[in-house]
């Protein structure tokens, strides 16, 4: 059994404070800096980004809660929030805390059954939802929950009405509420986004919270207090119900980060380029879709050949910081190609983006050491809902590209026997929510939190996912294969939107593939051919690039374990469909169910 933990240091040595809650940040922020900007806000119908003050974001904060207390919102009642990311969500947030209630996020493109089950799983009391598409979903589960009493939508004026509503909550009456809440006190309930079954509720406190702050803080230090006069800023676009980007939302607001949303994904560059971020955060699957979409539009323009030479001079100078050399040619290419191409990447990112963090699914080691060539380090993270978000982390001063980095400080990592993967520290969740044998089922009475990943741990700390446990596939042959591996590799090829490993109990390795619509109809014209899916899917050619790509994916594994047949799919695995999670995570078992009978066919001759 292999172990390694990082210990605290520094300012973190006298541990997390026992007192206090989420909620002193904002209170603090207006108090020693009250004209420092906050907020970057974007406001309905605008293309203007106006700022917002940390006093006047306080301000903002109060007025909403005395509505809530006002409307009969109790301390640890449960207030839902179902939105895109956007400033309101941040302002709810804070809101309900200062209420002294818990926040249950719910992901905007849930169904009306999730809905249902997390609104009445958590008995929620009241809910926050964006707008009509929203609220008939509630309108139609709301029959169903006694204890849901108050509704209200951020575009039906929700701020101004709680507002409102709230007036006659004296200020003292408003601060009790606020101060009561201690570090072991729920601050949320994130429930999990269910690859498998009904999402379960992680309990998190202020505690869980402050403790993956402090030492998120103190170790991304470069990220929260950059140099120069301009100072940090981000700009979030994952679902704020996810636990990674909350705790960056939280990070951003506890360092004074500028922080902006941007929840249109049509407008994300627009955005980006108006914003100028000096770091974002993102899933791996956004990354592979930028270098995809690049490829993509150099193709479309003439200049593939050029791009795929820029990519790979990025390659080798990346993997050249880690040998400590470069060749003179490497260096003298990767100048030239910094002008013609890197510098306009970088540029669709704001042009001051220097970091980028990832974290959900490995990034990929060439992906990694291409965005490192042209200028944006990726720092890859591993953590889960359970854990409060990241549990190990690459940081600027310490990156091994193919690894989610070394445990945070106060983090103890261990191996068991059967390669999974076990964590304990201050992060690290109580329990789901009305669910104490699920609990049991992962979380050991002293701590050790069982992640259910298998990984390694090499001489250094350096954590490295290797698969996940319940995902092990193994052949007839008795071969045990985990798949991200070959997953991973071969969705980085521009043309895969997505792809399945299959093979538990059958004689050899196949896969399940998914084209990229756009990148396939770029492709196609590029070489004079109809650019219809369907009608691609037998095309030599076609075939031909993805034969590589599995080829390309196969290094990665030893011959038991490679893919020895695929079947390219003429449909698209979505969120929508019910083959992703909201964090695009795949759901095996709905893939499965779905291509059954595409499964037989790769093992019917």
């Amino acid at each position: 059994m292999r172990e390694f933990s990082t210990p605290m240091s520094g300012l973190l040595s006298a541990g997390i404070p026992a007192t206090g809650n989420l909620t002193d940040d904002l209170v603090r922020n207006a108090a020693e800096a009250p004209d420092a900007i906050a907020f970057g806000r974007r406001l309905p119908g605008s293309e203007e980004w106006t700022d917002v003050t940390a006093t006047e974001f306080l301000g903002e904060v109060r007025g909403v809660a005395k509505g809530l207390v006002a409307a009969g919102v109790a301390a640890g009642d449960r207030v839902a929030l179902i939105s895109k990311t956007r400033y309101e969500w941040t302002l709810f947030d804070y809101a309900t805390w200062f209420a002294g209630a818990v926040g249950v996020p719910i992901y905007e493109t849930s169904s009306v059954d999730q809905v249902r089950h997390i609104l009445r799983d958590s008995g929620a009391c009241a809910v926050v939802a964006e707008g009509p598409a929203h609220l008939s979903r509630i309108a139609e589960v709301r029959g169903d929950l006694e204890e849901l009493r108050h509704v209200w939508s951020i575009e039906g004026n929700a701020v101004d009405v709680l507002t409102r509503l709230g007036a006659d909550i004296s200020d003292d009456d408003l601060e009790a509420r606020r101060t009561g809440a201690t570090p072991l006190d729920l601050a949320t309930i994130i429930y999990t986004s269910g690859t498998t079954g009904s999402p379960k509720g992680c309990m998190l406190t202020h505690g869980n919270f402050m403790t993956e702050l402090a030492v998120a803080i103190d170790e991304l230090d470069e990220l929260f207090e950059p140099d120069g006069a301009d100072g940090a800023a981000t700009l979030l676009f994952l679902p704020l119900a996810h636990v990674f980007a909350r705790v960056v939302q939280l990070g951003a607001v506890k360092a004074r980060v500028r922080l902006g949303h941007s929840s249109e994904p049509q407008f994300l560059l627009r955005d980006l380029g108006q914003f100028h971020p000096t770091f974002v955060l993102a899933v791996p699957r956004v990354f592979e879709r930028i270098f995809n979409t690049a490829s993509q539009n150099a193709t479309a323009d003439g200049r593939g050949r050029l791009f795929d030479r820029a990519a790979e001079v990025a390659i080798a100078w990346s993997r050249g910081l880690d040998r400590g050399k470069q060749s003179v040619a490497v260096r003298a290419q990767h100048a030239v190609f910094s002008r013609l191409v890197y510098g306009k990447l970088r540029a669709a990112l704001g042009g001051r983006c220097a970091y980028a963090v990832s974290a959900g699914a490995p990034l990929g080691e060439r992906l990694g050491h291409f965005y490192r060539g042209i200028g944006l380090v990726v720092l890859e993270g591993y953590g889960l809902t359970e854990t409060t978000a990241a549990l190990t982390v690459n940081t600027p001063d310490a990156v091994k590209i193919g690894t989610v980095g070394r445990p945070m400080p106060g983090t103890t990592v261990r191996v068991a026997d059967d390669g999974e993967l076990l964590f304990r520290g201050g992060q690290v969740f109580g329990g789901y929510w009305g669910d104490e044998p699920a609990t049991v089922e992962v979380l050991e009475r002293d701590g050790w939190f069982h992640t259910g990943d298998l990984g390694e741990i090499d001489d250094e700390g350096f954590v490295r996912i290797t698969g996940r446990k319940r995902e092990i596939l193994v052949t007839a042959g008795g071969k045990n294969v985990a798949p991200a591996v070959l997953e991973d590799r071969l969705r980085a090829h521009p043309l895969v939107d997505q792809c399945m490993v299959v093979g538990d109990g059958r004689p050899f390795i196949a896969a399940l593939i998914t084209l990229d619509p756009d990148s396939v109809a770029a492709w196609a014209e590029h070489r004079g051919k109809p650019t219809a899916l369907r009608g691609l899917l037998d095309d030599a050619d076609l075939r031909a690039e993805l034969d590589e790509a599995v080829e390309e994916a196969n290094k990665a594994v030893s011959q038991a374990e490679s893919i020895r047949r695929y079947a390219v799919l003429p449909v698209a695995w979505t969120e929508e469909s019910g083959e992703l999670t909201p964090s695009l995570k795949l759901k095996r078992d709905a893939v499965m169910r779905a291509h059954r009978g595409d499964v037989a066919d790769l093992y019917g001759a």
